[in-house]
């Protein structure tokens, strides 16, 4: 588990094809500390598991799965990536609870300063539309950030000057493409509505405040 706070920026070393997936190797400095192999990152979102330790960072197996859902499928040497250790008992959570499954693969499609700051948005599928809200939670290549807005299927979320230099997002680029993991909490909330409309109910306002929501 995760929390979306990057700790690292990380570049991609090399690139290994395998039947099943790509093996990579990634430079880095800050997530080697207390790191042994069998240990969790993330990796742009997508949580990977440290294979080998080298003198200059990690290594990590990509599955096929992992491929196909994420955009990972497309590193290459020199990518720079976010990096973001597991949780500890005891650590802050500064961000939001993050799993590192990513739900799709979405698309920056708007992009505008406002000073120092920028304003990204991002198209997703009628699949994520309904986990997101505003003012919820959401991660974007790894990074927890808070949506801003909400329209039709995009959402836009705020990037500070801080978020723009510790993470890759302030690299990124009308087009470019993104891994979006949604709040965990959402799912489960859906999960226990469905569980308790009986099947002539819809999940609609005047249901969720009859049962405490509104």
């Amino acid at each position: 588990m995760f929390t979306g706070i990057i700790e690292e920026i990380g570049t991609i070393a090399e690139v290994h094809p395998k039947s099943s997936g790509i093996t990579v190797q990634i430079n880095a400095e800050k997530v080697l500390e207390d790191t042994k192999v069998g240990d969790s990152i993330a990796v742009d979102g997508p949580c990977l598991t440290v294979r080998d330790i080298e003198q200059n960072g990690f290594v990590a197996d990509i599955s096929e799965e992992t491929c196909r859902r994420t955009t990972l499928r497309s590193c290459k040497v020199g990518t720079c990536v976010n990096l973001e250790r597991s949780l500890r008992l005891g650590d802050r959570l500064g961000g939001h609870l993050v799993l590192g499954h990513v739900d799709e693969i979405a698309t920056i499609s708007g992009w505008k300063n406002e000073g120092t700051s920028s304003i990204m948005q991002v198209t997703v599928s009628p699949k994520v539309k309904p986990y997101i809200a505003y003012k919820g939670s959401i991660a974007v290549d790894g990074v927890s950030l808070t949506i801003a807005n909400v329209f039709d299927n995009k959402f836009e979320v705020a990037l500070i000057p801080h978020t723009l230099e510790v993470t890759t997002l302030g690299e990124k680029y009308n087009g470019g493409n993104v891994n979006i993991e949604v709040d965990v909490m959402a799912r489960y909330i859906e999960t226990l509505m469905q569980n308790q409309i009986p099947p002539s109910q819809t999940l609609d306002l005047e249901f969720l405040q009859k049962h405490g929501y509104g």
